[in-house]
């Protein structure tokens, strides 16, 4: 199965790209993964609304056919550690070839994103910034796949 995370925006911050890269190097032996950082819309005389209608639909133009796509929302669903790889094990057996997360912009997400979704994720009930939540989705992912394989990563 191919993991992509979309994230609206870069990181900029050395240590979480640091961080972050352990991760992803980690992944390679479980899934292909890859992570895309899309431009945040610009703001300078825009509503809240147009901006994430404009980071929508070039959200949605990312997208193949065949992914499925998956929103990391406040309002999505809590998994534990062991549930969330549950999840993904599930995903794999249904036969799901591409599978996306999102990171939404500032303001969240547009009507269309959420229609287009087959699922919403909650990583927590408070808010981080997005450079945190690049983090803990790719280590919680990682610790999804060792849990999968029954590695001493995840300590029960």
């Amino acid at each position: 199965m191919k993991i992509r995370l979309i994230a609206i925006g870069k990181t900029s911050d050395s240590w979480a790209k640091d961080a972050i890269s352990v991760f992803e190097k980690r992944l390679k032996h479980y899934c292909t993964f890859e992570i895309t950082e899309l431009p945040v819309s610009g703001n300078a005389g825009r509503t809240a609304e147009q901006i994430k209608e404009a980071e929508g639909n070039l959200l949605l133009s990312k997208l193949g056919t065949s992914d499925r796509l998956v929103l990391l929302d406040e309002n999505g669903k809590a998994l534990t550690s062991v549930g969330f790889s549950e999840w993904i094990q599930q995903q794999q057996l249904s036969g799901v070839k591409n599978l996306v997360f999102v990171i939404g912009g500032p303001y969240g997400f547009s009507d269309a994103v959420y229609k287009a979704a087959a699922a919403k994720l909650s990583l927590s009930p408070m808010t981080f910034t997005h450079q945190m939540v690049r983090l803990f989705f790719t280590e919680q992912l990682y610790r999804a796949f060792t849990i999968l394989k029954g590695e001493k990563y995840h300590h029960v």
